[in-house]
């Protein structure tokens, strides 16, 4: 075969930069397993209902062949109008169960298409909140779109064809077989080209495909990246290096797409050769053969034909197995999820009280980097802590760690002497809520939206949440109030009020303790003081950590912690801490003025 100059980069290096993982051979091949198990009744009838349409394919053949030995005797009677009924007969059998043999292909990959989905987006959803996190946009969007888009035509058309040419083929040979099996033998010329052909090319085909798709990942990835940060982008000038990441990526991904096409450009063609080289051996042997008078002009007829229709089955298995190393790349990134353990926790474990307690805890990102430094904190129930200083200095970090969203990589977090890591993580969000600065407006009605945060609640509960946040003056004035869609395709709301619905679901939610990271931002200030004192009413009495940017949210405080470098470097009330004249104190001068 004709070599290669594979790209000088690896072609596993894009998968190093997405932070879910790639399932591993033994994972794809678990989850087929069980997809063929899920529908084994659908493959079951699929195969019979196949097994028909070729079997009635195979009367052509074998009619013509009979007409040619009358022929070669001087058969005088060839009774052409029963042999014209027979094979009319086989083909409207044919005719029938080839559209069956679609229907049910179709159906088949559709179910298989709907289970793939479903099971995807269950399993995302009860990965560890940290993983979820951390995940790169692009990467856990390009699967959802690209790879699954690659997986539909796999799944409709390539699984159910490559059954259909899986027992075409074998029926084409056992037919050969009986009739001539010298010719059966004849096959087997072309098969050392077939296995050569096969072997250069999936040797090199799965790590080539994998690598494209983890490229066009990394394309995804810069984009979006570049579409969010726009502004931050374009503040610092950042835009000919984004443009210049862009284009490195671009130029990788399409690297790797021409390879891929290169190496189809080689194997198809030893494909069409692998069929002429049938043809001409089952045509050489077989006229040899009979003219030594070792098989009859019929059989060599039949058997000819018999071999001239195997060639649509092998290209169809071939073609579409080509298809499935494609697929199989992009299954096995979306089944990658599987091979992340699931949030678990120990169900044991319950929390024994609402202390919040921080203990020597240390934390980082990436290995050998840590963000936070033997932090130790203790929250008493009812206390309203807040967080502050200066960016990048811990703040959000520490109050992931006390919602339960990473696990700290030594010391503890405790809730009620309970192991906020060793909890499962729906026990932690029965207790512990964490609202942030990112709220999601999802399609549908607004009283879909409040009741995510509570299923059964009722509309006298979902206004009352409303107006514990101020939303309920704009929620009323709706034409179909509470029906009202939302989302994309439905009402556009505001990034204030869709900061509001999501802390409505925080007071339908009722857990004791709140982790609030700048929970209003994207209010103004005066409208964010006042929403602050109308949540003061709901939060009262319950465990508050917030995180606070601005510091009139830490003025309210019964606590303040100072993170400075990932250290608690002061600890007290306002008061306190301006009187020591300390980080705290400079902080509030520079935004008190």
């Amino acid at each position: 075969m004709i070599g290669v100059a594979a790209p000088s980069y690896d072609p596993a290096a894009p998968e190093s930069a997405t932070t879910l993982p790639v399932g591993t051979p033994a994972t794809v091949r678990a989850y087929v397993r069980e997809l063929m198990r899920r529908h084994r009744k659908a493959f079951a009838l699929l195969v019979g209902v196949n097994a028909v349409a070729v079997i009635a394919s195979m009367v052509g053949p074998y009619l013509l062949g009979s007409i040619v030995e009358d022929l070669s005797h001087d058969v005088q009677e060839l009774h052409l109008e029963r042999t014209a009924a027979l094979f009319a007969g086989a083909l409207l059998v044919q005719t029938v169960f080839t559209r069956m043999v679609r229907l049910r292909g179709s159906m088949l990959g559709e179910e298989m298409l709907a289970d793939l989905r479903e099971d995807f987006l269950v399993r995302s959803v009860g990965l560890p909140p940290g993983v979820l996190e951390r995940a790169g946009t692009g990467d856990l969007l390009s699967r959802i779109t690209t790879d699954i888009d690659r997986l539909a035509e796999a799944m409709r058309e390539a699984v159910p064809q490559l059954a259909i040419g899986v027992v075409w083929t074998l029926l084409l040979i056992g037919a050969l077989g009986v009739t001539a099996p010298p010719l059966a033998l004849a096959v087997l010329v072309a098969a050392p080209l077939l296995v050569v052909g096969c072997r250069w090319y999936f040797k090199r085909a799965p790590s080539a495909y994998r690598s494209e798709a983890a490229g066009y990942a990394a394309v995804a990835a810069v984009l979006a990246e570049t579409v969010d940060a726009g502004r931050t982008i374009e503040a610092h000038r950042l835009g000919a290096h984004r443009v210049e990441l862009s284009n490195r990526r671009i130029k990788e991904w399409t690297a790797w797409e021409r390879y891929t096409l290169w190496l189809r450009s080689v194997f198809f063609p030893v494909i069409n050769l692998t069929h002429t080289t049938i043809l001409l051996a089952v045509l050489m042997i077989g006229g040899s053969f009979v003219l030594n008078d070792w098989m009859t002009a019929g059989q060599l007829t039949t058997g000819s034909l018999l071999a001239l229709m195997m060639v649509e089955p092998v290209g169809l298995i071939l073609r579409w197995y080509d298809e499935l190393q494609v697929a199989q790349v992009s299954l096995a990134r979306l089944v990658g999820v599987r091979d992340i353990e699931p949030d678990a926790g120990d169900a044991g474990v319950r929390p024994d009280g609402r202390d919040v307690e921080a203990d020597d805890v240390r934390f980082g990102y990436r290995e050998g980097v840590d963000v936070l430094h033997e932090v130790s904190l203790s929250v008493a129930p009812g206390t309203r802590l807040a967080l502050v200083g200066p960016s990048g200095a811990g703040k959000s970090t520490l109050g992931r760690l006390l919602a339960g969203i990473y696990a700290p990589r030594e010391g503890r977090v405790t809730l009620g002497a309970a192991e906020l890591s060793r909890m499962p993580a729906e026990r932690v969000r029965e207790h512990v809520a964490l609202v942030n600065q990112e709220h999601h407006v999802f399609v549908g009605s607004l009283r879909d939206n409040l009741l995510l945060a509570r299923i059964g609640a009722q509309d006298a509960e979902l206004w009352a949440a409303l107006g514990a946040v101020d939303a309920d003056g704009w929620a009323r004035a709706l034409e179909n109030g509470l029906a009202t869609e939302v989302g994309s395709g439905g009402l556009a709301l505001t990034p204030a009020q869709a900061q509001q619905i999501a802390l409505a679901r925080l007071v339908l939610a009722d857990p004791h303790t709140l982790v609030l990271d700048e929970a209003t931002s994207l209010l103004d200030p005066r409208a964010a003081r006042h929403l602050e004192r109308s949540l003061a009413r709901v939060l009262d009495g319950r465990t508050v950590v917030a995180i606070a940017h601005r510091l009139h949210t830490a003025h309210d405080a019964d606590v303040i912690a100072v993170v400075e470098k990932g250290r608690i470097s002061e600890l007290g009330s306002h008061d306190a801490l301006v009187a020591a004249d300390g980080a705290y104190a400079a902080l509030w001068r520079s935004w008190h003025g």
